[in-house]
């Protein structure tokens, strides 16, 4: 195998603050994009009520969202790696303004879908290209800088989940769409022209002996070629598969529970069980992501996995037992929440210490189409749910979670230190023999 090691270069000629700097403007464009996702649940039923296309149908739009904002990263990586953020993100501000605009006129499922995959494009731009750059410009604290970019992603939706559900109240899901796809475009390509990469490669620190970094940079195909790649990938798309069914299906799961309007009241605050649920859904998310990358730096990735996942599957459990009562239907999903969002933290963090920094968005890039492989299986969440009602759904992500705990400890923490010591160590001796020489 062919790699380069990487460089240690001086710290880069911005100053000791700047690299904060640009991590605070790419935590604020993925809150911009976080209501593409986390947001359009609100929207499903209220679609399905004008138009009847039905849940299932509509959903696929969700998927398709997904697929393409997941599965084009690379690609965009690779014109982040030869033109620089700031063109990829203000592009990206572009497409997810247009895509939400096509949504308040559309008036078939051929445009609904359509805006869909603008939107995935546009958000992806800007995803793959902030989480790249955070990599890039913390390779001493990775866990916690991906989970803090992340958290822009998970929480971004928070503040503004109860405003858009009374602007559909109000005024109708087209002037939600419309309003607020607007004004998050233009935020993101405004920031889009202060974002830059870093100058010169970052000094990275000496590792912990739990928190085992490669100090070679494995280029894309070589990443490709190596196991440890498609067993992370795998474990991804199990956790994944979970997450993004239930940010998609909360508001018809809730509505099919019967308590989506029923009152709840918590931490002196009371509002519809619905609302309420997705508020702290998107606020544990949002906090979920950076606290688990920071745990991760200190215990490990492999570690902080098997408690996240397993933490997961007994949410899902409860929802599956106990999702009827809206208070725990409440507590439950945020919890939930809480702890499926670091795997947006801890996977980009995990591949930056397995394959190197140098190639880090485009790797990620390959890693991060996890989640559009994980999104094909959302509608079928929609099939599953109508033969077999929610528990079954349920039941079926807590196997995942579960299976992938294990997988976690047991497969990937073994596999991935045999990898970098190996590669390491393969690597010196030619070394060794070419001084030899």
């Amino acid at each position: 195998m062919t790699a380069t090691t990487q460089a240690t270069g001086s710290t880069p000629v911005e100053g000791a603050y700047f690299r904060w700097l640009q991590l605070a403007m790419g935590i604020v464009c993925m809150a911009m994009i976080a209501n593409l996702q986390y947001g359009w649940t609100l929207f499903v039923d209220p679609i399905d009520a004008k138009y009847h296309w039905g849940r299932a149908a509509i959903q696929l739009a969700f998927t398709l969202f997904v697929v393409t904002e997941t599965w084009l990263v690379p690609i965009e990586a690779w014109f982040v790696d030869k033109y620089g953020p700031s063109v990829v993100i203000m592009f990206g501000g572009v497409m997810i303004a247009l895509a939400w605009v096509l949504n308040s006129y559309a008036s078939s499922l051929v445009v609904l879908y359509i805006a869909a995959i603008i939107g995935g494009i546009g958000a992806g731009s800007v995803y793959g290209t902030c989480v790249g750059n955070a990599l890039k410009w913390f390779p001493d604290r990775r866990g916690l800088a991906a989970g803090a970019t992340a958290a822009g992603f998970g929480a971004g939706a928070a503040i503004t989940v109860v405003p858009i559900a009374n602007m559909i109240a109000a005024h109708g899901y087209q002037s939600a769409f419309l309003s607020f796809g607007i004004g998050q475009g233009v935020i993101v390509f405004i920031l889009a022209f202060f974002l830059r990469k870093p100058s010169r490669p970052m000094p990275v620190k000496k590792k912990q002996l739990n928190l085992p970094q490669t100090k070679i940079d494995f280029t894309p195909p070589q990443v490709l070629r190596s196991p440890i790649f498609w067993v992370m990938y795998l474990v991804f798309v199990m956790v994944a598969a979970g997450g993004l069914m239930t940010a998609a299906q909360i508001a018809p799961i809730a509505h099919d529970f019967k308590i989506a309007g029923e009152p709840v009241g918590l931490f002196g605050f009371q509002m519809a069980a619905l609302t309420f649920a997705i508020s702290l859904d998107r606020i544990f998310d949002g906090f979920g992501r950076p606290f688990f990358g920071w745990v991760s730096d200190t215990i490990g990735r492999e570690h902080t996995m098997f408690i996240a996942f397993g933490t997961a599957a007994l949410m899902l459990l409860t929802l599956s037992a106990y999702g009827h009562i809206p208070i725990v239907f409440v507590l439950a999903t945020a919890v939930y929440f809480g702890v499926f969002g670091e795997i947006y933290s801890l996977f980009p963090a995990t591949s930056g210490d397995t394959f190197g920094a140098k190639f880090a968005t485009t790797n990620n890039g390959m890693l991060y189409t996890a989640k559009g492989t994980a999104s094909l299986l959302v509608p079928l969440a929609s099939l599953v749910a109508a033969k077999y009602g929610w528990q079954a759904v349920f039941i079926i992500a807590v196997a995942l979670n579960a299976t992938a705990a294990l997988l976690a400890l047991f497969v990937v923490k073994p596999m991935r230190r045999t990898f970098i010591l190996g590669n390491e160590a393969a690597v010196d001796a030619r070394a060794r023999d070419v001084r030899a020489i």
